[in-house]
């Protein structure tokens, strides 16, 4: 007899997201079981309409309370072999039927953890130590985003009441698998998650959400590692708060110290506070347990850089690019290292080729504009400044700021001038801006030197 696969989801306000959700797992599931937590928009009767059993449960605070009330609910109103889980803002690819038949059948392993495709409107993100690959558009659905980031979580496992949900926040049931003695095994089935690329508002109260979970969940298991290192994530990714981030993972370093991720992200957080000595120690401590991806390499060498110690940190991002061939942001700090350490022909080129394969990026343009500072090379400076404000999208008043002040120096007032006011433009009565232009329109016996126009209208 074929295996039967139940679909067990937890959803609150869906409504956007619920239908494409549902019309995924239709062909592969033999029930839906949807567990409402309180919506006000259409949810429960699109999931109604959808064939869906619905119910209403409580909302505790606790992910993994809510998901085990539903398989609860699941339980008992299916005779399932399997479930499936998915969030309504997810997706089974359309390979879904192939590639749950022969999983199913198997009687080795009690749960599958599934490749989930996280999609992002930039390629310059990651997920925890993950950077965000170019979009292959496998899915219809998901190629107006350039970029995605995969990870694993066990979504497909035995309908088994032994098997259930831990943890408050970044629940799952591998863990309870694992501590069953019982075996999960990778799959080739893929799940799309669309929610990443939420817009900021709808980000930053997920943020919130999720923190105070995250400190929910440090004070339930104190003693728990990945609890203080997922809190402490989230401290350094999306709140920037690298004292407290520092705090977390110095934690999860005490209480294991082989999570060699809590190292890397420790050395992160006191890179971006300036304690270099003590980023490399920890860094160095993430290379001796064997850590070899490419983040470790990178922010060595970025540790090193603001140490002066430009030739060992041309060697790490050396070590960075070979894993991450082709990354425009590792050849442009490479090239800046190289600079740096003496080998400016090889320096400048990797410098100048960088922007090109990115355009778009505007750390990419801020580093050629530094290196022909640094070299004195002021009008090239000039040039790379300004094609980062016909490349960039997203730009700041610094980003006018910094060649109008160039400019200057090299005595184009006018086109200074014209810089000051395209910057008002875009950020009208900005008080930088508006100083610097009041300045270039002084008669030139009464202006200040170029050089000095930053420093008497603030930093840029």
């Amino acid at each position: 007899m074929k295996p039967r696969v139940a679909f067990s989801m937890i959803v609150r306000n869906g409504a956007r997201d619920l239908p494409r959700c549902l019309k995924s797992i239709r062909s592969v599931v033999d029930a839906m079981v949807v567990a409402d937590t309180g919506s006000t928009d259409g949810t429960i009767a699109i999931a109604r309409a959808a064939g869906a059993h619905v119910v209403s449960i409580p909302w505790q605070n606790d992910f993994a309370k809510a998901r085990n009330l539903a398989l609860a609910e699941l339980r008992s109103h299916t005779s399932a072999d399997w479930v499936l889980t998915l969030d309504a803002d997810e997706m089974l690819d359309s390979y879904a039927p192939d590639a749950i038949a022969p999983l199913v059948l198997s009687n080795q392993y009690a749960g599958y953890t599934v490749p989930i495709r996280n999609y992002f409107r930039s390629l310059n993100t990651r997920i925890w130590d993950c950077a965000a690959v170019e979009n292959d558009g496998r899915l219809p659905e998901s190629r107006h985003f350039p970029a995605f980031v995969a990870h694993g979580n066990v979504r497909l496992f035995r309908c088994d009441p032994e098997i259930y949900f831990v943890a408050r926040v970044h629940e799952s049931v591998g863990p309870r698998i694992l501590e069953l003695g019982r075996k999960v095994r990778q799959c080739d089935l893929v799940i799309h998650h669309f929610g990443s690329a939420a817009d900021q508002e709808t980000m930053a109260r997920k943020n919130l959400f999720y923190r105070d979970l995250g400190r929910e969940k440090v004070r339930e298991m104190p003693r728990n590692a990945q609890a203080h290192f997922e809190l402490g994530l989230l401290e350094f990714d999306n709140f920037h708060d690298y004292p407290a981030a520092s705090q977390c993972f110095e934690r999860a370093c005490e209480i294991n110290p082989r999570l060699s991720l809590a190292w890397l992200f420790l050395g992160l957080a006191r890179l971006r506070l300036k304690h270099y000595d003590r980023a490399l120690a920890a860094l160095q401590k993430c290379e001796r347990l064997g850590y070899t991806a490419p983040l470790l390499a990178e922010t060595k060498g970025d540790v090193l850089y603001n140490m002066g110690r430009f030739r060992e940190s041309a060697r790490s991002y050396e070590r960075a690019l070979r894993k991450s061939a082709g990354s425009a942001v590792m050849e442009s700090k490479l090239g800046l290292s190289l600079l740096r350490a003496g080998h400016k022909e090889k320096g400048l080129c990797l410098l100048r080729a960088a922007p090109g394969k990115q355009p778009g990026l505007p750390e990419l343009h801020d580093r050629l504009v530094q290196a022909f500072v640094w070299l004195g090379e002021l009008a090239d400076a000039a040039d790379a400044a300004e094609r980062k404000l016909e490349n960039c999208p997203v730009l700041t008043p610094s980003d006018f700021l910094r060649p109008a002040s160039i400019r200057a120096q090299l005595g184009e007032i006018r086109r200074a001038a014209d810089l000051a006011q395209r910057g008002l433009a875009v950020f009208p009565q900005f008080p930088r801006l508006l100083a610097v232009l009041d300045e270039l329109q002084k008669p030139p016996d009464q202006r200040l030197p170029g050089a000095s126009l930053l420093s008497r209208t603030g930093n840029a």
